[in-house]
């Protein structure tokens, strides 16, 4: 896939203004001209590789920090919000929004946690602190899902236990024993008593349930071993600033589980089996012995620079259509920030065909094309008579980067979509799924007539 040009404006200058320089003492301290570091920091041209380089030389700029740090995102989840309904009176053309951007980055973030937060669930009291999901969330989507340097240090330990054993539990056993002192423990679901995994320092024991199912229990050793990758987590964790310590606990354990999965796959020998097979999910998941939505996971952080997979986005989704897990990763896909996901997505026919899985190409009202492809997962740890847990997790990705998918193959690309939106709220099609006029249109009631929408409104 074609290198996607950067443009960090915003960061250049705010490195900038943090030195005291004007442009044109910085542009003589990079060897490039005045006028090109204008149009740089202007957004009209991207950084490029010798820019970068000369920043990380003259200022000791660590270059990974320019694609983490797009004010609200970027332009494309901008583009996103301002396609709200709310806003449909106002035109806010590209070359505007790309100076917004460039010009006022911090207003530009400060309406997006605004607009972010009030779409969460309704307008913030004063003193009520903002949902610790949501500024996780946030911040993960910051990264686009993608932490090199956790990657970097799980590669490394991957390695070192492949060489060990070509067991992969007994290799992180022997090392969390052998570095850790600590030894694991498998005990009956009753002892536990409704956990899953418990660390007990006092006996030096990682404790495992009995109901977690082989995937699940090299995912708890290898969550274990991410104390060896404490230096990189806490690094990230202290530059997300959380003001919330829930939302700092929630945040380092998303890390350490990201660093889990990086272990059971390892960034460079997962992408080359997933170009091999096609991305082919079920070979995935038994090749390297994880679950489907462990597999899901991963397929949203292959971002590493020199080395991309293909920009997946994941949904879990549950039969009332809430969403407990969203990543958007590097696919800017608008259908990850629907609240209650469109019914007449197919990933709903998930639950009642367990054993398929189950495709869809669908349009969305700006006309992007997207393939969806959706599982019905069940978590470990169940017992006879215990209440399971079922919700399906849905992969998606832009039409024309899905064409050599393994789970693609027979699907006309060039045939109809399925007309779908983002929510009744956000979508105004004339649909007769509607549950809800669109948010910011008034309701239309005529007693005479009745059409294929059950709520007429204003701007049909």
């Amino acid at each position: 896939m074609a290198e996607r040009k950067l443009f960090a404006g915003h960061a250049v200058r705010r490195l900038r203004r943090g030195q005291g320089l004007t442009q044109a003492a910085m542009a003589e301290m990079l060897g490039v001209s005045a006028s090109y570091l204008n149009l740089v920091e202007r957004n009209q041209r991207p950084l490029s590789a010798t820019l970068m380089l000369g920043l990380a030389q003259v200022f000791d700029f660590d270059p990974r920090t320019l694609a983490a740090g797009e004010p609200g995102g970027g332009e494309e989840a901008m583009r996103r919000r301002l396609a709200d309904p709310l806003f449909a009176d106002i035109e806010i053309d590209r070359s505007e929004l790309t100076e917004w951007l460039a010009g006022a980055p911090g207003g530009a973030e400060a309406f997006a946690r605004a607009y972010d937060r009030i779409g969460a669930g309704g307008t913030v009291a004063s003193g009520e602190t903002e949902d610790p999901g949501a500024a996780v969330r946030r911040e993960v989507e910051r990264w686009r899902n993608h932490f090199a340097d956790l990657d970097a240090a799980a590669e490394t330990l991957a390695d070192e236990l492949r060489i060990a054993s070509s067991d992969p539990f007994g290799a992180m056993a022997e090392r969390l024993r052998v570095k850790h002192q600590l030894s694991i423990r498998v005990l009956p679901i009753e002892v536990l008593a409704g956990l899953r995994v418990r660390l007990d320092l006092h006996a030096r024991q990682l404790q495992l349930s009995e109901a977690l199912d082989p995937p699940s229990r090299v995912f708890a050793l290898a969550r274990q071993l991410a104390s060896e990758a404490r230096t990189e987590i806490e690094a990230l964790v202290r530059g997300a600033g959380f003001a919330d310590r829930v939302a700092e606990r929630l945040y380092r354990r998303h890390l350490a589980g990201y660093f889990a999965a990086a272990v059971m796959m390892p960034y460079a020998r997962f992408l080359r089996a997933c170009e091999a097979t096609g991305y082919d999910l079920e070979l995935l998941r038994r090749r390297f012995g994880a679950s489907a939505e462990q597999v899901a996971h991963r397929l949203t952080t292959l971002q590493r620079v020199g080395a991309r997979g293909l920009p997946f986005f994941m949904l879990r989704i549950d039969r009332a259509g809430q969403v407990s897990k969203r990543f958007a990763g590097a696919s800017g896909s608008p259908l990850v920030e629907s609240v209650v996901p469109c019914p007449l997505l197919d990933a709903y026919a998930a639950f009642a065909r367990p054993d398929e899985r189950i495709v869809q190409l669908v349009q969305l009202e700006d006309g992007s094309r997207w393939f969806t492809s959706s599982r019905c997962v069940a978590p470990p740890g169940g017992w006879a008579g215990a209440v399971r847990a079922r919700f399906v997790v849905t992969l998606g990705l832009a039409a024309e980067a899905a064409t050599g998918l393994a789970a693609a193959r027979g699907l006309d690309f060039g045939g109809e979509a399925v007309p779908v939106g983002l929510g009744c709220r956000a979508c105004t099609r004339e649909c007769p799924q509607r549950s809800a006029p669109p948010t910011g249109r008034a309701m239309l009631v005529n007693e005479r007539e009745a059409g294929v929408s059950p709520f007429g409104f204003a701007g049909d």
